[in-house]
């Protein structure tokens, strides 16, 4: 699992499919080949201050790496968005849950 960097990719996957839940949004994105899935992380002001925002990365971090080894998928790009109150105070298990709530409908969805 390789880490997007580049603001070209995260833009990239803003245009692609997108999930929603209670803890965080999920957008997702098929690259056409066959390297490792990669993952990006962000968080708003509206979050809260820098250590809120780095908190509720820490967490989207934590859920990716136990997660999407299993349910991701190869070639594929994830970005976790964290949600202002939730992402932060939601319980870890619920967190887990809506990640493989939003890959599973990200992945149903029709191109």
């Amino acid at each position: 699992m390789n880490v997007i960097a580049k603001r070209r990719d995260f833009l990239l996957a803003a245009r692609a499919k997108r999930q929603g839940s209670k803890g965080m949004m999920v957008q997702g994105r098929y690259r056409n080949d066959t390297a490792a899935l990669r993952v990006g992380f962000t968080c708003s002001k509206k979050v809260g201050n820098a250590v809120a925002r780095n908190r509720a990365k820490r967490r989207l971090r934590e859920i990716a790496r136990l997660v999407l080894p299993a349910h991701g998928r190869e070639g594929w790009d994830y970005v976790l968005i964290g949600r202002a109150e939730h992402t932060a105070a939601r319980p870890f298990s619920a967190l887990q849950n809506d990640l493989i709530y939003a890959l599973r409908k990200i992945h149903n969805q029709k191109p």
